[in-house]
């Protein structure tokens, strides 16, 4: 078999030619029109960006896309999931307000959002993969549905996966909340019984009917209980307490959550036709669930796509390293700064040497253990040939 496919466009643009036009290029030049949109469920899966963070794709590209979308016959929609933290996309009503404030509505985006796991992040389908750490990813429901699922993704770093493009977007981004539990925890959940108040939602939403109420010794309080036998550590319990009661076993190792990852993002394109597309610009050193983004780590370099979001992520994560770093004030040119002082940082921001740049932000990530674990399970290709547009 031969390298996969990534097209490339960098982000120069003329009268007539914007970027938006730039994009619908590409994804036709990478072939985009040969999937059979007609009558068909179409999600566009997009991080509708955190309030206070500004590094998300542009609602732009998004309408341009579903413009191109909806005049194949596409029935499209804008879609993610919701958050395992508390924050501004925690829950569908939260969720939808900012996703509208940040212009991801029906008439700057030109399509209608739906929160794929529904209001409290309980509204999911579990997808028999049979992989090695998720057997059964849960995917929100919206997104398992879909006929058609394309990623549109923000090329940043990320402080736990290393960087977060195809994979991450498709993998964690499409988890349920119990989903996203299950990506990050090694260990099944327990009861803080210092903090559970006996209200009972936890074993109302459990699946599996591991959890109950026990009376205390006192004779009037109730706690609940998690029974190992029956529990498949999903999460639920820590998605629906609203008490700290419920809550996370021990973490992921970095290696062990990219695998995951790549089993989720498996799952979401599983049986159906899939598309992917990476911005890289305004690559920031965090992840875009932060309610705030640092100063780009390299300069904007373009928009790449492909069927394949292994290949796109390893092309992602190559032109990225052979980029220049930035003279401003950032987490790498800092790191650069305290390791060898000015003359090292300028020697290799003049140079653009291939630095692993998500690793030396984040030392204790190893993005390579997704991209590798993506095509153990057949989901792409590490390998790629890069076709400039």
């Amino acid at each position: 078999m031969g390298k996969s496919k990534v097209y490339f466009t960098d982000l120069r643009t003329k009268p007539g030619m914007g970027l938006t036009n730039k994009m619908i290029r590409l994804v036709k030049a990478a072939g985009i029109e040969t999937l059979d949109f007609q009558g068909k469920f179409t999600a566009i899966k997009i991080h509708f960006g955190e309030p206070g963070n500004l590094a998300y794709i542009r609602p732009n590209y998004a309408a341009a896309m579903v413009d191109l979308l909806r005049s194949l016959g596409a029935k499209v929609f804008l879609t993610d999931c919701n958050t395992l933290y508390s924050g501004g996309r925690s829950n569908a009503v939260d969720h939808l307000a900012t996703a509208m404030d940040n212009g991801f509505n029906p008439i700057s985006a030109h399509a209608d959002v739906i929160i794929a796991d529904g209001l409290k992040g309980t509204d999911y389908k579990e997808v028999d993969l049979g992989g090695e750490y998720c057997p059964k990813p849960k995917i929100g429901a919206a997104i398992a549905d879909a006929d058609i699922i394309i990623s549109m993704n923000h090329f940043k770093g990320h402080e736990q996966a290393g960087f977060g493009g195809a994979l991450k977007n498709l993998g964690m981004g499409s988890a349920s909340v119990g989903g996203k539990l299950e990506l990050h925890c090694s260990s099944s959940p327990k009861i803080d019984l210092s903090a559970c108040t006996g209200c009972g939602i936890c074993a109302k939403y459990c699946r599996h009917g591991a959890i109950s109420l026990f009376r205390c010794e006192d004779g009037l309080h109730r706690k609940a209980r998690i029974d190992y036998a029956y529990c498949v550590g999903c999460g639920q319990c820590v998605a629906v307490c609203q008490h700290d009661g419920a809550v996370m076993g021990e973490r992921s190792s970095a290696r062990e959550l990219n695998y995951k990852i790549a089993e989720y993002a498996l799952a979401v394109v599983k049986d159906k036709p899939s598309f992917h597309i990476n911005f890289i610009m305004n690559v920031s050193p965090n992840c875009d669930c932060w309610n705030h983004n640092d100063a780009a780590v390299v300069p904007d370099l373009g928009i790449a796509a492909s069927f394949d979001p292994v290949a796109l992520d390893c092309a992602s994560a190559d032109l990225v390293n052979a980029a220049p770093v930035l003279t401003s004030a950032n987490r790498l040119s800092d790191l650069l700064l305290s390791a060898g002082g000015e003359q090292e940082r300028e020697h290799h921001c003049s140079h653009g040497e291939n630095l692993d740049k998500f690793h030396l932000i984040h030392p204790d990530t190893c993005w390579q253990a997704g991209v590798e674990h993506g095509e153990k399970i057949g989901l792409g290709k590490c390998e790629y040939e890069l076709i400039k547009i």
